[in-house]
């Protein structure tokens, strides 16, 4: 030591602590030799407690304001120590600054999904992260479970700890199932206030006390989000014939507009449209109406024209239609047993 530390000592008689890091729960006071005089001056800042450690056991706690440290106000030390008719030498003892502000805006988030049962999805990950905030709320607690030793003791190195609290019973809360997910971002300050009744007791076993657990958001994987959107679509488009009309008139408005390109794409969309439509209408049959008696077997013929399908007919019949010069080679014909519609000039026995 120093001879300007050892005058240093000798004459300083204020003991106090200036918290410079916002992020310091408890610091050590420090001097040379720790050695305290008779009649110093122990000054506590508002949000700060002072407490004496003697060899390793708590003696006294001072509140905010400025203390004379003597006999009448250490009784507990004095206790410890034996002093019956007060102290004139300076003797040593720790004096630990405990912080006891409130440490605000400690994340917490789930590193992995919580699987949860939802009431109306069922079971369904879940991600959520927030903040809380800290107190010490006993001192002598803290000072003995966590800090120790240390002469300085920030928020930082428990953290981890109490993060971790704090999403184990979030996780918890979130699997009773008492809130479906549409209606969870309504109750986000319900589900904070299960957290923190939940938590409490977990934390006062450090001395500490958790007054704020704040839900900034709670999500669902990505392909749950376009399934509850597309849901959701589907309720807003209603009429699902009447959307397709109206998607095929505004196509065709579109592609007026851009005539060098977009009346295919408009046409296009116009005969997909129509195409779904008769794809979901009810099948024509192609057999002749059961209300007349059926043709002759073999002798039944159909043919087209004008892209109508007419028939059945005999083979005189259409002999008579042809001398008549209503059809020609190309007509399309077709009876039982042929494979497929041929052209009229191409069926033997039709040629004539």
């Amino acid at each position: 030591m120093s001879f300007k530390e050892f005058i240093a000592g000798e004459l300083i008689d204020v003991i106090e602590w200036i918290d410079e890091s916002g992020d310091t729960m408890v610091s050590r006071f420090s001097r040379p030799k720790n050695e305290i005089k008779n009649g110093a001056q122990l000054i506590v800042r508002p949000g700060q407690l002072a407490v004496f450690v003697d060899q390793g056991k708590i003696a006294d706690v001072f509140s905010p304001g400025r203390h004379q440290l003597t006999t009448a106000n250490l009784p507990l030390l004095s206790t410890l120590r034996g002093w019956k008719y007060g102290f004139q030498s300076p003797f040593k003892a720790d004096i630990v600054f405990v912080n006891t502000k409130q440490f605000t805006n400690r994340k917490w988030g789930t590193s992995n999904p919580v699987i949860v049962r939802d009431p109306e999805l069922g079971p369904v990950r879940l991600r959520a992260f927030g903040t809380f905030a800290v107190r010490v709320a006993d001192p002598t607690k803290l000072v003995r479970e966590l800090v120790g030793t240390n002469s300085v003791f920030i928020i930082d190195e428990i953290s981890d700890q109490l993060r971790d609290l704090v999403v184990a019973k979030l996780s918890s809360t979130l699997g009773d199932g008492q809130f479906s997910v549409y209606d969870l971002a309504t109750k986000y300050a319900d589900v904070g206030g299960r957290v923190l009744d939940r938590v409490g007791p977990q934390f006062q076993q450090y001395g500490l006390e958790i007054t704020q657990v704040v839900i900034e958001n709670v999500s669902v994987p990505p392909e749950v989000e376009a399934a509850i959107d597309s849901r959701s679509k589907m309720k807003v488009i209603g009429d699902l014939d009447a959307y397709a009309k109206l998607q095929s008139a505004e196509a065709l408005r579109d592609a007026a507009r851009n005539p060098s390109g977009g009346a295919a794409m408009g046409v296009g969309i116009g005969m997909g449209a129509a195409m779904a439509q008769r794809a979901m209408a009810p099948a024509v049959p192609l057999t002749p109406s059961t209300s007349e008696p059926p043709p002759i077997p073999g002798d039944a013929w159909y043919y087209v024209v004008a892209g109508e399908r007419r028939g059945p007919v005999n083979r005189a019949a259409l002999t008579q239609q042809a001398k008549a010069g209503g059809l020609t080679g190309e007509t399309l014909v077709w009876r039982q047993g042929m494979t497929d519609w041929a052209a009229m000039g191409k069926v033997p026995e039709l040629q004539n």
